[in-house]
């Protein structure tokens, strides 16, 4: 058996909180948000949008997004649930929002390796009155909304570290850029920058290498470990337009793996094809991005695609802890965490979009209330934690708290259970599961081989990573912190849990082409760790 935790590096606090302040050349703020997606730019826009009417002295803010464009590095689904939008720009109508449609019809099926069964939506499912989105294009827009706020946008530009005095965070330092690949400064090297802020909102999605940091670093728990699904998605230009959001169960997964697939229409012809498979599978050779693969062979997916072209390829983590996994505290001396990087994520439902947007907003005003009493202490911030427990967020994620967690004692006994717990609100099955961390589920060898793709409709790791957009240099600096003495089943385990190729074993040696990477974290979850990398680095998704 192979149990990950066990090669697993540690999480490297000293590079990601030094103990030092930021530089004399340190850009100014009032609010630095860390990550340009849904959760920190609503709560930039929502920020401005009370500092203008207060009538106050201006609040600088600022927002760092390390893809050199915004939503280069954003995937999500997306079916969106708009009440976040209808709260942030009570005055834009719905068909000014950027959104493709409103969802047509839902579907969820059973699939066998040939045939499918329609089975009932469950009611988290159902996606009455929500839309379907590119969430490349949420992000656009809404920088343009923040930008035309007044706030300085910074794409292009990593937060490496958190700049602390004390247990008071400071700011924050960005990545330097043109190391070569023994991490020494080469032609074209750029130095970091320091950012000073009073407060910094780590708004930088799933799996947060500073939030991870920040929290042991003050010793911050929760009831349960974050779990985490990986999810692998393909964009098609198809020959005819889908009319229906598509959810399945069942094959191409074993029995004892959690996870789907979906179809959604994204107007026109372009259908959204994904697959999602917890990271606590067990077993060691099951390949996530060679499942989709083979899910594209059913006749049901192939009636959908058939005859059409993969346009753009992506991959990215998801948290699915959900309640149980929210740390007990999101708030420090000048530091809150909203979002994806909080675990805001409702696996029920298959939602996060609006509870991250919906986190940076209730931030943003305890950010103001705190600044205006020029007190940034972690008390003063506390009102951000009351109201985001307060309100329908954790309603949402508490009625659902233990659906996926059900899944845990096998495939059937869990839709047993998750499906009473759906009928009574909750009320059924309400205790804590505990749950091991995904890195500590041991895996049995075996599993997966490597189907040869056709390069029409299946496709290798390598051709995939080229339709993500992927522009990292070759000869930089590697990312990803190794554990030591891989041992070659290892070296194979990592191989097939990286979507990108990024692993490869080479014998009894791991062999790690970190240029490939997307970004994804999955590698974060089971494998080495992430650190972030020089700017611009890693995917340029357009319309994922």
């Amino acid at each position: 058996m192979i149990v990950p935790a066990r090669y697993q590096a540690e999480l490297p606090l000293d590079r990601l909180i030094l103990a030092e302040g930021p530089g004399d050349e340190a850009t100014p703020l009032d609010v630095l948000f860390v990550g340009a997606g849904p959760a920190g730019l609503a709560g930039a826009i929502e920020l401005a949008r009370l500092a203008r009417e207060d009538g106050g002295a201006p609040i600088e803010i600022g927002v760092l997004e390390k893809a050199e464009t915004l939503g280069a590095h954003s995937l999500s689904g997306a079916v969106v649930d708009p009440r976040a939008f209808r709260e942030l720009f009570p005055d834009v109508p719905t068909d000014a929002l950027p959104f493709r449609g409103p969802v047509p019809r839902d579907r969820v099926y059973m699939l066998t390796e040939r045939g499918k069964l329609r089975i009932p939506t469950p009611p988290e499912m159902n996606n009455r009155g929500r839309h379907v989105a590119s969430i490349c294009e949420i992000v656009r827009w809404l920088g343009e909304k923040a930008e035309a706020a007044g706030v300085n946008l910074f794409p292009g530009f990593p937060a490496t570290a958190l700049l602390t005095e004390g247990r008071r965070v400071v700011g924050v330092r960005t990545a330097p850029n043109g190391l070569g690949r023994d991490g020494a400064p080469g032609p074209g090297y750029t130095p970091p920058s320091d950012l000073a802020a009073s407060v910094v909102v780590l708004s930088d999605g799933t799996r947060s290498a500073l939030a991870q940091a920040w929290q042991t670093w003050h010793g911050i728990g929760a009831a349960n470990p974050q779990i985490y699904a990986l999810g692998v998605k393909e964009l098609w230009e198809a020959k005819s337009p889908l009319d229906v959001v598509v959810h399945t169960l069942g094959w191409p997964l074993p029995a004892d793996t959690f996870g789907g697939s979906f179809l959604y229409p994204m107007g026109g012809n372009l259908v959204a094809l994904g697959l999602v498979v917890g990271l606590d599978y067990r077993r060691a050779g099951l390949d996530v991005h060679a499942r989709l693969q083979q899910l594209k062979t059913h006749p049901f997916v192939r009636s959908i695609l058939g005859g059409g072209q993969m346009v753009e390829w992506g991959a990215k983590t998801i948290p699915e802890g959900g309640y149980w996994s929210i740390p007990e505290r999101l708030h420090g001396d000048g530091l809150v965490v909203i979002g994806d990087a909080a675990g805001l994520v409702n696996v029920a439902a298959l939602k996060g979009i609006h509870y991250a947007m919906q986190s940076g907003i209730l931030a943003a005003r305890a950010i103001h209330a705190a600044l205006r009493r020029g007190d940034p202490s972690a008390a003063a911030l506390a009102p951000y934690d009351a109201a985001l427990r307060a309100s329908w967020v954790f309603d949402d994620l508490r009625r659902t708290r233990n659906m996926r967690l059900a899944f845990k004692s096998g495939f059937v006994a869990g839709g047993v259970r998750a499906g009473l717990m759906s009928l009574s609100g909750g009320r059924l099955f309400g205790g804590r599961i505990p749950v091991e961390p995904d890195a500590a589920e041991p895996r049995r060898p075996g599993g997966d081989g490597r189907p040869k793709p056709d390069g029409r409709y299946t496709f290798r790791k390598v051709e995939a990573v080229f339709r993500s957009g992927n522009a990292t240099r070759d000869d930089g600096p590697s990312h990803l912190v190794v554990g030591a003495d891989v041992p070659a089943d290892v070296a194979e385990f990592y191989s097939h849990m990286c979507p990108a190729g990024v692993y490869e074993r080479d014998g009894d040696r791991l062999v790690v082409h970190a240029p490939n990477c997307v970004d994804c974290k999955a590698t974060d979850v089971l494998g080495p760790r992430w650190m972030a990398r020089e700017g611009g680095s890693g995917p340029s998704y357009k319309r994922m």
